[in-house]
This record gives C-alpha cells, sequence and structure tokens, in this order.
C-alpha cells in the first residue's frame, strides 16, 4: 500500500473513531440541557423525544481530525510518520490559510442549523445564512465550480448556487433515519476515489476525513436511531458535500477524454438533488410552499409501496451505489463510454420519476407508518 493510501485509510478511520466517541457525549449534552427533538402532531413522526446534536458531534470528530493534522504538520510529526510526504508539506502550509476559511464555513454552517433546531428559523432567515457561508466559501475559501467559463460572476454565481442548492438538498433528504448521512458517506467515498485517481492529495485526505465522520455517526444513526443530526448536520454535510465536489478536477484537457466527466458530482449527488426537484415540483404544484415538510420525498413513497423504513432507506442507497458505480468510467472512458454510461444514468432517473409522480396521489389516502421513530421531516 503505497504511503498516500496509508493516509487515505488512516484519515478515514480517524474520522470514524472520533465521531464514534464524540456522538454519545453529544447525546448525554443533548438530554442534560432538553435540545431534543419532540415528536409533534405534523409531519414529524419519530415515537419518541430523540437527541438532537448529532450535528455539533460530527463537526466536532471533523474538527479535532483536522486539528491534530495541522498540528502534526506545523511541529513536523508527519515528515516523522511519513517521510516520503515531506516534499509536499509546503502545499500544505500554503493551503492553511484556505483550509481555515473552509473550516469557519463549516462552523457556520453548523451554527445555523443549531439555532433552527432550538428556534425553527423563517425560510428568509435560513436562505439568508447560507448565502454567507456560501459567500465565504467562494470569496475567501476559493471554492469554485467548473463549469467551462470563465466569467467570473458566472463562476461565482454557479459556485455559490451550488453550495446553497446541496445545504438545502441534503437538508430535506435528512427524512428517515440513516438516509441523508448514509447517502453523503457513498458520495464521499466516490469523491475520496475520483480525487485519488487525481493525485489531489489534500483533498482526497479531506474527503476520506469526511466520509469516516459520516460512517462513525451513522451508526448511532441508522434505525432506530438513538439520536439526530437535526439542521445542523445536514447544513454541515450538504456543504462539505459541495465543497469537496467543486475542489475535486472532474477535467483535464491532459487525462479527460470527453467532456462529460463535469457531470459525475450531479450523478454522484443524484438522490438528494433530484428528490429535492420532485418535492419542490410537485409541493409548487398543489400551491404550498416548498419549504414546508410533508411526506413527498422518494423514501415516503417506498414505505406506502409496502417497504419498512430500513427497508425504503437501504434501497435508497442501493441505487445511490448503482448510480455512482454506473457513472464512474465516465472519469476515463472515452466519448461513447461515457455517452452511454450518462444515458444510462439519465434512464435510471426517468424509472425514479415514474415511480415518484405513479405515487403521487396515494400521500393522502395511506399514511406513513408510526412503527419506528424516525428523522426529522423536511
Amino acid at each position: 500500500m503505497s504511503v498516500w493510501n496509508q493516509i487515505y485509510l488512516f484519515a478515514f478511520l480517524a474520522g470514524a473513531v472520533s465521531t464514534l466517541l464524540a456522538t454519545p457525549f453529544f447525546g448525554w449534552l443533548a438530554r442534560k440541557f432538553n435540545f431534543m427533538d419532540v415528536p409533534q402532531a405534523n409531519h414529524k413522526g419519530h415515537g419518541r423525544a430523540t437527541p438532537l446534536l448529532g450535528g455539533a458531534a460530527i463537526f466536532t470528530g471533523w474538527f479535532i481530525c483536522i486539528a491534530g493534522a495541522v498540528g502534526m504538520t506545523m511541529w513536523g510529526g508527519i515528515a516523522v510518520l511519513f517521510d516520503e510526504i515531506a516534499g509536499h508539506l509546503p502545499g500544505l502550509e500554503a493551503s492553511l490559510p484556505k483550509l481555515g476559511f473552509l473550516i469557519l464555513g463549516g462552523f457556520l454552517a453548523v451554527l445555523l442549523g443549531l439555532v433552527d433546531d432550538k428556534y425553527a428559523l423563517s425560510a428568509g432567515s435560513k436562505f439568508g445564512g447560507q448565502f454567507l457561508i456560501a459567500l465565504i466559501a467562494v470569496g475567501l475559501g476559493g471554492v469554485r465550480v467548473n463549469i467551462f467559463f470563465t466569467n467570473p460572476v458566472l463562476v461565482w454565481g454557479a459556485s455559490i448556487f451550488w453550495i446553497m442548492l446541496l445545504m438545502n438538498s441534503i437538508n430535506f433528504f435528512d427524512n428517515m433515519d440513516g438516509l441523508a448521512v448514509g447517502t453523503v458517506t457513498i458520495a464521499m467515498g466516490f469523491f475520496t476515489v475520483i480525487a485519488a485517481l487525481n493525485g489531489q492529495f489534500f483533498i482526497t485526505a479531506l474527503a476520506a476525513l469526511t466520509c469516516g465522520v459520516c460512517a462513525g455517526f451513522w451508526f448511532y444513526n441508522t434505525s432506530p436511531a438513538t439520536i439526530f443530526m437535526g439542521d445542523s448536520g445536514s447544513h454541515f454535510l450538504g456543504y462539505m458535500a459541495a465543497v469537496i465536489s467543486a475542489e475535486v478536477t472532474w477535467f483535464g484537457i491532459d487525462f479527460s477524454l470527453s467532456r462529460f466527466p463535469i457531470l459525475m458530482p450531479l450523478f454522484i449527488l443524484a438522490l438528494p438533488l433530484f428528490d429535492t426537484g420532485m418535492v419542490v415540483l410537485i409541493r409548487t404544484l398543489k400551491g404550498k410552499p416548498f419549504w414546508i415538510g410533508d411526506h413527498n420525498h422518494i423514501s415516503h413513497r417506498f414505505v406506502r409501496m409496502g417497504l419498512s423504513r430500513r427497508q425504503a432507506v437501504l434501497l435508497v442507497h442501493l441505487m445511490a451505489l448503482c448510480i455512482g458505480l454506473g457513472i464512474l468510467p465516465v472519469f476515463w472512458g472515452d466519448f461513447r463510454t461515457a455517452a452511454i454510461l450518462v444515458a444510462q444514468a439519465f434512464l435510471f432517473l426517468l424509472v425514479i420519476t415514474i415511480l415518484q409522480f405513479a405515487l403521487s396521489g396515494r400521500q393522502d389516502t395511506r399514511e406513513i407508518p408510526q412503527t419506528e421513530p424516525k428523522e426529522k421531516q423536511q
């Protein structure tokens, strides 16, 4: 195993262990200070009061690992453990200001979510906070989405939109135990693979770390969840998914055989993005505000088809794996191969569309079973 692969594995394991250890503490903290998600007579349907500080646990585990890595780098510990990477350390040190702004954006995403969990912010206030976070990441953190345009207004606009879109998409998708965190874990795994193939050492390590903290929290969040990540967790994971997917190099003249790889992050994150688009469309057609939660998500439709919540979540995760694995060869394939695989992914999403609208009329005639506690609905 190469030294960089050892580092990626270490980053993943460190993230998983840190979150496994941090989450019970934050669960205790939530109970002590009554930061709980209490069942209500609305679209929420979990069966008992559940701690709501999972997002803080995820961020804490993630931040501790980054702080430890930066400390070891500054004190020379990394070079001692992995002497083969000593030549790359100046690049890491030069990236520390950018990393600092990205960490600031992540912290603010968690803070915004915590305030929303506690006080239920208005949609306008939440969008305003998301815009500020995206502006920090783009303006100070240097996050840029590659859209084959050089016009700074278009690039900045697309980058800010991408961050806000994913923060809201993961927030909307966080509607059953383990659903959102499992989907982001899978996506981070694919981002890690692509960044590693590119030789983007530090982005790969960051993606592997984020994958690890997600996997560690997933252990507690799977049905029946003992803790929810709340808006703080979904905002942070959406933010990180946007930042890392933007930082991964999907297209390069030296290695790309077509321009199709630029579509890969859209497909890797297709299910939360697609689900958000569908529920917004359905709510709009019904004359309802798109930010008001309901049971129109694809996971709910699978439950109405007769699946249990566990089965519905597992099915969504398997679909995410199928789309991601199916689109992965686009990265190194020629034009014809990439075109066929992209078409296949679009057809897969078309099948999901048919399922979405075929079942949309059943939402008022069959209730979601209340036999298992589930995550907060969006």
